[in-house]
């Protein structure tokens, strides 16, 4: 029962994403995270002005599942089950995120410098989030997916547009990780 409480090495996490992918691939269904945005803008009605999202949403109501799963566990998982006290950061990024003003997150999993409620305050988080968030929906649309769908279901399924998304997603990080977010913070 402890083991509930704690967290889980990745060999147990990955074990059981492997074994949620083969229950899925058994009854042809395909994960991915983006996919609900268009089920979501469907339900809306957007399929009455644009023929993209005029379609079933009826038969991706399991995926709205999943992603309310995702996020009641996200929830329960942060306020009930999780201790960072066991989570290791670096040394290094610490004294580089230190450098660019941003706090380590010193029980936390995340910074609040970027992840807290003075974050809404400043125009500049703000214009930052709206900004990655158009970007990412983008990205994902264009890429055919996020990296959910791409990373964990189309590398299961050995597609290898999928392999190219993930590279992409790989290098993307880097560029923002090493050059981007020193010039934003």
């Amino acid at each position: 029962m402890n083991l509930l409480f704690q967290t889980w090495p990745w060999y147990i996490s990955g074990f059981l994403i492997a074994i949620i992918m083969l229950i899925l691939n058994y009854f042809g269904k395909v994960f991915g995270m983006s996919s609900n945005l268009r089920s979501l803008c469907s339900i809306a009605g957007a399929g009455k002005h644009v023929s993209f999202f005029d379609f079933d949403w009826k038969s991706q109501r399991w995926n709205l599942v999943v992603v309310v799963g995702a996020m009641l566990g996200g929830f329960v998982a942060v306020n009930y089950m999780s201790d960072a006290s066991n989570v290791a950061i670096n040394p290094k990024t610490i004294q580089q995120l230190a450098q660019m003003g941003i706090d380590a997150p010193n029980g936390k999993l995340v910074p609040n410098a970027l992840f807290g409620e003075a974050t809404f305050q400043s125009p500049k988080m703000i214009l930052i989030l709206i900004t990655g968030g158009i970007l990412i929906g983008f990205g994902s649309r264009y890429a055919g997916g996020c990296t959910s769908g791409h990373a964990i279901a189309g590398m299961s399924n050995l597609q290898i547009q999928s392999l190219k998304a993930v590279i992409g997603f790989f290098i993307g990080g880097l560029l923002m990780s090493h050059f981007l977010f020193p010039i934003l913070f």
